[in-house]
């Protein structure tokens, strides 16, 4: 059975994929620089997905205006990793926060904002079990885009036949965290 909360990933020794998609300006120009630049805002949050479903089931499979492109943007674990530490759950949580002025003030003072979701199957249904969405804010969204983006690749191309099942979906395995970030963001083993 797979546990309630659990990151799951593509990733190697070094890096971790995360999902996300633009239109194609910002498509563009990413991949001319090699990392999110202008017209891509950092004064707004920018929500990355390491799951690839529930990027397909938020962009529509890059059908939804203004996310015609999904980038697999390759960062680095240490990176990752340092967003995490300095992450606030969505949601007030009393086992980790006394009450919920604690947890407005933890969400004011965070630039990393993070919440489980349902994770989806290919058709887009709820599975049991959830997956993590990781916003970036204010200095977080400068050193993911200036430290921690190590390359991108655009698979839009690539989404017509995965949606149909006749070229494989990534390969997610369970990320490992280190036990402290994983009570942190309240991950079950």
């Amino acid at each position: 059975m797979i546990p309630a909360r659990q990151i799951r990933a593509t990733y190697d020794d070094e890096t971790v994929t995360v999902y996300q998609a633009y239109g194609h300006a910002i498509a563009d120009a990413a991949l001319a620089a090699g990392t999110l630049t202008s017209p891509f805002s950092r004064t707004r949050m920018t929500w990355i997905k390491p799951s690839f479903l529930w990027m397909m089931y938020r962009c529509g499979w890059g059908e939804k205006p203004g996310q015609e492109r999904v980038l697999a943007i390759r960062m680095t674990r240490m990176g990752f990793e340092e967003a995490l530490a300095m992450s606030c759950l969505s949601h007030f949580d009393p086992t980790l926060h006394s009450d919920g002025e604690t947890w407005r003030a933890a969400l004011r003072a965070s630039p990393v904002l993070v919440q489980w979701d349902p994770e989806r199957n290919l058709s887009g249904e709820a599975l049991p079990f959830r997956s993590l969405q990781v916003g970036l804010s204010g200095n977080a969204v400068d050193r993911y885009v200036d430290e921690w983006i190590v390359g991108l690749e655009d698979i839009t191309p690539t989404l017509a036949a995965r949606r149909a099942g006749v070229e494989p979906i990534p390969d997610e395995r369970t990320y490992p965290l280190p036990t402290p970030l994983a009570v942190h963001l309240k991950v079950t083993r």
